[in-house]
């Protein structure tokens, strides 16, 4: 019962698909991080899915795209979406890392925001309809959704935190967190392992823009903010699934023209 408890909790804040709502606590938040991935495995097949009902009906291929690029938002209900918002607001105000936070919690959507939220969607846009998801690439996309939210979470459970309030704050301090951070990045480092075997080149670069995104992650979250927090987590989950597709077209691209 407590392990789907705390499934239960992981998807009740982290996606938009429905769950009975638990009450959160000591018990069942211990382990939500650990949950987190499992998200992505939605995610993922939702995505198998979509792309093989789109081979099945010979969608064009902005509509495939579409589809690709959407499926993610709409099964998150874009929370990750609006602390890539806040995160891009403050990081484009160049203000000291106590205005920063403050930003981060301003309740309003600066034109920064605006402005890099519909690169972000012009750019997902394109590359899911750029890109070719047939058999090892499809596993490898897939699979870059379920790396994306183990080394978030790895990473709220191990990086300094900017303040101790919050939902990082809220999700660290009730975890584990010594059991969360080994139990998080044994699951990256096997992701990144099987991507590389199953897509080779292709996996491998997948993987590699990822671990880049999160070594930036580390040093921007410290300069900038001093810490990590809630938005720079929605921050780091879709600039790394962005790169990771970014990689994986670029490959196909590469290996198109030689």
């Amino acid at each position: 019962m407590i392990v789907l408890e705390t499934i239960a909790v992981a998807f009740a804040m982290f996606s938009a698909i429905p769950v009975p709502q638990p009450v959160w606590g000591p018990r069942n938040m211990r382990y939500a991080l650990c949950a987190l991935p499992l998200i992505g495995v939605v995610i993922g097949l939702a995505q198998a899915l979509w792309q093989i009902a789109a081979n099945w009906l010979c969608m064009p291929e902005m509509l495939r795209g579409a589809g690709l690029c959407l499926i993610p938002v709409l099964l998150t209900g874009g929370i990750h979406l609006d602390g890539y918002a806040d995160t891009s607001d403050a990081l484009a105000s160049c203000a000291p890392p106590e205005k920063k936070q403050e930003i981060l919690k301003d309740p309003r959507c600066g034109a920064f925001a605006v402005i890099r939220l519909g690169v972000w969607f012009v750019a997902s846009f394109a590359l899911c309809t750029a890109v070719q998801l047939n058999g090892p690439a499809l596993a490898c996309f897939g699979m870059g959704f379920v790396l994306s939210r183990a080394l978030s979470g790895w990473a709220v459970a191990t990086f300094p935190l900017a303040k101790n309030t919050g939902l990082a704050h809220a999700f660290a301090t009730s975890a584990d967190r010594t059991a969360v951070r080994r139990v998080l990045l044994a699951l990256a480092i096997l992701l990144a392992i099987c991507m590389c075997a199953v897509g080779r080149i292709e996996g491998a670069a997948m993987a590699a823009a990822a671990f880049l995104v999160l070594l930036y992650y580390r040093r921007m979250s410290d300069k900038q903010f001093g810490g990590l927090s809630g938005d720079l987590a929605g921050w780091f989950l879709q600039t790394a699934e962005l790169w990771m597709l970014a990689a994986l077209v670029a490959v196909q691209l590469l290996e198109a023209a030689l």
